[in-house]
């Protein structure tokens, strides 16, 4: 068997536990060594669930180890890795979690992973300097309204039916977790303005005022697409950039 066929069926056999260890690979006997090949296969499946507990700890820390390491390995009998970076691996997490039975009753599981896969992809996202207040405030105020802004490479936008950023507020640090005030819908700004990652919940209608922003409308456009009449434009504005939702102006 040519060699790239045999590095093949070597690796289709080591995420798939139903296939059979492969012929080339031999024990002490000269023969196919089943058990041996099936240490590498264990290796391979804890190291992509390792990944996975570091990608979404408060998952995991919602659920419990035991709770985390068996949905974890549910998912990654379904799907590997698409590059040898392990760092990109479990993006489709949280909405396996979504389809996940056993997690029906827990709502709120698929908002925090989702939450934290966004908090993973800032944190890599490329480098940029982030637009500061100054530059804003240079702007004439008879122009901002036709001024669009240009998004940093780490904002990610969520919408949650629960308050999964209170969530996952709640449990960073090694304190006793608060559940949240009250329990609804919640909208946030994951972003990057500097070295650290930032996550702010907003305010009703910013959802929509920022997605507009993001997505390329000018301030005018994005204030008018606002669904709350108290939603300040203005006031938001300010906020979005502090956070470091934008790389620029034009």
């Amino acid at each position: 068997m040519p060699f790239e066929a045999t590095i093949e069926a070597f690796a289709r056999a080591l995420g798939d536990p139903a296939r059979p260890a492969p012929a080339q690979t031999f024990g002490r006997d000269g023969r196919p060594d089943a058990r041996r090949f099936a240490v590498y296969r264990n290796n391979v499946a804890a190291a992509l669930i390792g990944a996975l507990e570091a990608r979404f700890p408060v998952a995991r820390k919602l659920v419990g180890d035991a709770f985390f390491r068996a949905m974890a390995g549910a998912f990654v009998a379904v799907e590997k890795p698409s590059t040898p970076l392990l760092i990109g691996y479990g993006a489709g997490f949280p909405a396996f979690v979504a389809r996940f039975p056993p997690a029906r009753e827990i709502a709120y599981l698929a908002d925090v992973a989702r939450l934290e896969n966004a908090w993973v992809e800032a944190y890599h996202a490329a480098d940029a300097p982030a637009l500061d207040l100054a530059a804003l405030a240079a702007v004439a105020a008879s122009d901002l309204a036709g001024r669009r802004f240009a998004p940093h490479p780490a904002a990610r936008l969520l919408r949650f039916a629960s308050p999964a950023a209170s969530i996952w507020a709640a449990h960073q640090g090694d304190g006793e977790p608060r559940p949240p005030d009250a329990w609804r819908s919640e909208d946030a700004l994951v972003a990057r303005p500097e070295a650290e990652v930032v996550v702010r919940v907003l305010p009703p209608g910013g959802f929509a005022f920022a997605g507009a922003l993001l997505a390329g409308a000018s301030l005018g456009e994005a204030a008018e697409a606002r669904a709350d009449d108290s939603f300040d434009p203005g006031a938001h504005l300010v906020g979005l950039v502090e956070a470091g939702a934008f790389r620029s102006l034009a």
